[in-house]
């Protein structure tokens, strides 16, 4: 356990499935109260409260703000500090996707992409950071992509979108360089999450072979080492960003890819 994390405080959006779940047990693994946000039913979200709360021993804290609009996501950041007392760790995880040609893709859909993938990190970050510059300590997380870093056909919204998480991270890493605040990028490629796994099952239907051989026709476009990267591989670096060891990396843009951009 890192000593320097026990009774801190984590937000992470889109947080009730997926890499925002795994993130959130990885942190309160390491007795980090957890403020949640996402959509979901209400029973699943106490279910999922309940079973963080039960398993660590930490205190939770569910919003279920529209990360389209602004007011809710300032609401959602002092909400979560009024409920746990402070917003210590900003994971900004949040996203959707849309694929389309540029020349056919709808405004609204552009407009989403961009409010919800980049924007919202840009105001939560503009609502917690100021608590965090008074403490003189706290790290925001921002999960890009490969597709900060590069980019894909059909997929115009969110690859502008990504390039400028990376692009936003760097900003207001160097803003408060000078400080104990941290801000740092992740930039996963293709991980095991049940959207992936759904495209997976689709090919192995499509062209009847095993889910195995499905996963490496599919990963083997682009992931050189046909693997996905796990849920919790991507928990384990976000928790070690918000340790004292990390506390000289600042304004990175971390890939964990199995080797796309290195291509």
């Amino acid at each position: 356990m890192f000593a320097n994390l026990p009774g801190k405080v984590a937000l992470i959006t889109g947080s009730t499935s997926g890499i925002g779940l795994s993130v959130a047990k990885k942190l309160a693994s390491q007795g980090v109260h957890i403020g949640l946000n996402g959509f979901a039913k209400p029973e699943e979200i106490s279910v999922i409260r309940k079973e963080i709360e039960n398993q660590f021993k930490v205190k939770t804290f569910y919003h279920g703000a529209d990360l389209k609009e602004g007011p809710q996501v300032k609401n959602m950041v002092q909400e979560t500090r009024k409920a746990l007392g402070s917003v210590d760790i900003l994971v900004n995880n949040a996203g959707i996707q849309y694929i389309e040609s540029a020349v056919n893709f709808p405004e609204q859909k552009f407009n989403d992409i961009i409010a919800i993938n980049l924007t919202a990190a840009f105001l939560t970050t503009k609502y917690a950071l100021p608590q965090m510059l008074d403490r003189n300590w706290g790290r925001i997380i921002n999960i890009a992509s490969v597709h900060g870093l590069v980019a894909s056909v059909n997929k115009c919204a969110y690859v502008a979108a990504k390039h400028g998480i990376v692009g936003l991270t760097k900003a207001t890493a160097l803003e408060v360089a000078k400080t104990g605040v941290t801000i740092n990028a992740v930039c996963p490629g293709w991980v095991m999450t049940k959207l992936i796994e759904t495209q997976i099952q689709q090919r192995a239907d499509q062209y009847k072979i095993s889910f195995e051989e499905a996963q490496i026709k599919l990963l083997e476009e682009k992931q050189p080492s046909v693997t996905p990267v796990q849920t919790e591989q991507l928990g384990d670096l976000i928790t070690f960003l918000c340790s004292d060891s990390a506390s000289q990396i600042k304004g990175s843009a971390y890939t964990m890819d199995g080797g796309w951009t290195a291509q």
